[in-house]
Formats: C-alpha cells, sequence, structure tokens
C-alpha cells in the first residue's frame, strides 16, 4: 500500500511539474517556477532506470 501511495504522490507531482512547464512556457507563471520544474524534472529523469544504468547505478532499489 505505502509504495502505491508513494506512486501515486510521484505521478500526480509529475503531471504538476508538465503543467508548470506548459505555463511557464506561455509566459503565464514566473521563472522561479520554471526553474523548480527544470530541477524536478532532472531529479526524475535522473531517478530512471536508464540513467541509473548509465551512471553504473543499477543495483539500486528504484532502478529495479
Amino acid at each position: 500500500m505505502r509504495s502505491e501511495y508513494v506512486d501515486g504522490v510521484k505521478y500526480t507531482v509529475d503531471a504538476l511539474s508538465v503543467a508548470t512547464v506548459v505555463g511557464a512556457l506561455t509566459d503565464m507563471l514566473p521563472e522561479i517556477a520554471a526553474l523548480f520544474t527544470i530541477v524536478w524534472t532532472g531529479i526524475r529523469i535522473y531517478e530512471t532506470s536508464t540513467i541509473q544504468k548509465l551512471f553504473g547505478r543499477a543495483g539500486s532499489k528504484d532502478a529495479e
């Protein structure tokens, strides 16, 4: 149950992140929102199993 909750939160924050990117690119949100979105998106990309394999961290629990 805990893992499903965490995944749901991640997907929700990811959706908000995408919405923030779109808003920032259309000048509807301030630049600080764009900065936080870029950082969050970078973190999420870094957490993917593909990137973890490229960095040789395929053995981490999130990279499985």
